[in-house]
């Protein structure tokens, strides 16, 4: 088959690879596969668990050509859990000690035409849902997670909260498109690229604003970090009212930036959110097929052999659209 081999910083090669071995799993051609920002963050040679060679890429869709449930089209939920742990019974598998994800060691990723999975991490797409809507369930998952997390944590119904989202990518758009779903009162989305923002703008009742340049609300009662740098911290930390909440999504950097004084002398609850949970991942799929996100057409294809210039261009901000899928 033909891949997109991480080979090292900054450096991947469009070449053949060995076929996986499924086993007994299903085999799947993939059909769309989305760049993620922690594809990005491996490619630029800072994340240790993405040792390079490496087929990087999680969030997939396409048809099973061999195996059980041969010919249909799935998405694909990318966490492997074991099942039988504690967090697994809990139904909080996203925290399984011996969980795997595509595109880390020892599963090679999407960026393939062929992907070996376990069935139950396939979720069948109806017909009429293109692929490529399809392959957004991993990153709006996230967002549907988190914002499930904060529904139990507000002291007040996501339908009356005023709500900040920092990040205007796929994650922070998702979880935008999951908070107007829920018809939160107000939805502000912070996005420095202006490009973006008028997609961002275009895609649900948002009100978009440049954080380099405007305060944007404050006082809000929810703020989810989908961006995870010191900077957006600070935002989060200063932006929340007393007794608010902020769901931190993004792992730009591990520290800094959180008002730790704040967060105790005024009650507010921080909460670091991971993926989603198998039955997240299958609740945003659904969604996503009955058209509850929007048209989701905020999405800029581009061929899989072309994906190391896809990398640079979004390192170097010339790539408008919140996700890029690659095409094999």
């Amino acid at each position: 088959m033909k891949a997109l081999v991480y080979t090292g910083p900054e450096s991947l090669d469009y070449r053949d690879a060995p076929d996986p071995e499924p086993g007994n799993d299903p085999l799947i051609r993939v059909a769309h596969v989305g760049i993620c920002g922690s594809d990005m963050h491996a490619w630029a040679g800072h994340d240790e668990r993405r040792p390079a060679p490496l087929i990087l890429g999680h969030e997939a869709a396409g048809t099973i050509v061999a195996g059980p449930g041969a010919g249909r089209r799935v998405t694909v939920n990318p966490l492997v859990t074991c099942g039988e742990c504690e967090a697994c019974r809990a139904g909080r598998d996203n925290l399984c000690p011996d969980r795997q994800i595509i595109s880390m060691p020892p599963r090679e990723g999407a960026f393939a035409e062929l992907l070996a999975i376990p069935e139950r991490n396939l979720v069948e797409i109806p017909d009429g849902v293109p692929t490529e809507k399809a392959a957004l369930a991993e990153p709006i998952a996230c967002g549907w997670h988190a914002v499930r997390l904060a529904a139990d944590r507000l002291n007040r119904p996501v339908a009356e909260a005023r709500c900040l989202v920092i990040g205007g990518g796929a994650i922070g758009l998702g979880a935008a498109l999951v908070l107007a779903m829920h018809r939160a009162r107000e939805i502000h989305v912070a996005e420095p690229n202006a490009a973006r923002r008028a997609i961002v703008a275009k895609a649900g009742p948002f009100a978009t604003f440049d954080p380099a340049e405007e305060d944007g609300p404050s006082g809000v009662d929810l703020v989810i970090d989908a961006v995870g740098f010191e900077a957006t911290r600070a935002a989060a930390s200063a932006k929340v009212r007393p007794g608010g909440v902020i769901m931190h999504i993004g792992l730009g950097s591990a520290s800094g930036g959180l008002d730790v004084r704040r967060m105790t002398l005024q009650e507010i609850t921080v909460t670091g959110t991971y993926t989603y949970t198998a039955e997240d991942f299958r609740h945003t799929a659904g969604a996503i097929f009955r058209g509850r996100l929007g048209a989701l057409d905020w999405m800029e294809v581009r061929p899989l052999a072309e994906g190391a210039l896809a990398f640079a261009d979004a390192r170097a901000g010339r790539i408008a659209a919140p996700k890029i899928l690659l095409q094999p």
